[in-house]
Formats: structure tokens, C-alpha cells, sequence
């Protein structure tokens, strides 16, 4: 019998989390993304969809990024876990190429207020105070977030950033509305 999650235990955890694509159907797979994270993320908030620039590598097709936030009883290490689950779903291929193309990446941003350093896991996102695909889409559901290491909040780091090429695409995809909040 598979085991799901309900929703009356206590939770464990509120996250924000980075999805992007730039392979395929792109909305697509995000949306995808999300479903898949609902299995075990209670989503209740979700940024609109921003067409971004590549980091690294240049040379391939603009990525579709958004933020969403919620709660989850996964602890960080499961939460990696889980996410390399959905994106294999969907049809992500791990290679050597670092920052090349993909049909889904998600990225933990922050885990509540933790500050925490593994092998495999940085909380919180070690870069996400330099990439504007992350901020921009962060402040607008929490301008006010603030990081726990660097101190100041989303819209302050968003603000002191130039250079990359953000635009607006979406609202957030369809039928993602945000869950209740808990």
C-alpha cells in the first residue's frame, strides 16, 4: 500500500523552492513540478512564470523559472531526496555538464531558517542572493523574506542586483492556485 502524506500532523518544515526548465514544453514541465512536489510539499504560494538568460553556458535555449513556497514534514536530506524523484519524473537527465539545458531543475532555497552545509545540500541556496531568476520571483510572493545568512531581505538583495535579463511570462500555471494556507 503506498503511503501518503495527510495534511493534520504537524509539519516539519516551510520551504521556498526554485523550479526552471528550458527543454521541451517548458510551462509544462513546471507545472509538472509542482503536482509532483504536491505529493509532499502543501504548496500555498506561487510566483508568476520569468523567461531567464542561462547561467554558464550560453548557449542553449532561455529558461522558464518560478518560486513556490510551503510547508512539508520532509526533513532537508528527505526534501533533496524527494526532489531528485520528481524531476527524474520528469524526464531530467543528470549529466557532467554543469549548468547545461534540462526539462526540470528544482533547487531548495531555504528550509525554514536553517543554515545548513553537507556534501550534497547548502541551506540556504549558496548563489540565490546573486541570480535574479531566483529573487525576482521570490519577492513578489515574499518581498519581506528575509536570509538568514546574508540578513537582508528579498526585495533588498533583488534591488542591489543588474545585468541579467528577467521578463515576465505567465501568471502562475494553471490550476497551480495557491493551497490554503496552514
Amino acid at each position: 500500500m503506498e503511503e501518503t502524506t495527510t495534511w493534520d500532523e504537524p509539519r516539519v518544515g516551510y520551504v521556498y523552492l526554485s523550479l526552471g526548465s528550458n527543454e521541451g514544453d517548458r510551462i509544462r514541465y513546471l507545472e509538472r513540478g509542482l503536482e509532483g512536489l504536491g505529493r509532499e510539499v502543501r504548496i500555498d504560494r506561487i510566483s508568476s512564470i520569468y523567461e531567464t538568460q542561462p547561467v554558464g553556458v550560453r548557449d542553449q535555449p532561455w529558461f522558464f523559472n518560478l518560486v513556490c513556497a510551503g510547508a512539508t514534514r520532509l526533513k532537508p536530506g528527505a526534501l533533496l531526496e524527494f526532489i531528485h524523484q520528481v524531476e527524474d519524473e520528469c524526464g531530467r537527465v543528470r549529466s557532467e555538464e554543469r549548468f547545461g539545458p534540462r526539462t526540470l531543475d528544482i533547487d531548495i532555497l531555504t528550509y525554514d531558517d536553517r543554515v545548513l552545509e553537507r556534501y550534497d545540500l547548502v541551506i540556504p541556496h549558496p548563489r540565490m542572493h546573486e541570480r535574479k531568476f531566483v529573487l525576482e520571483p521570490l519577492a513578489e510572493i515574499d518581498a519581506e523574506w528575509r536570509h538568514p545568512v546574508e540578513g537582508r531581505t528579498a526585495k533588498e538583495m533583488l534591488d542591489e542586483l543588474d545585468g541579467d535579463v528577467i521578463r515576465p511570462v505567465a501568471e502562475p500555471p494553471p490550476g497551480s492556485g495557491p493551497a490554503p494556507i496552514l
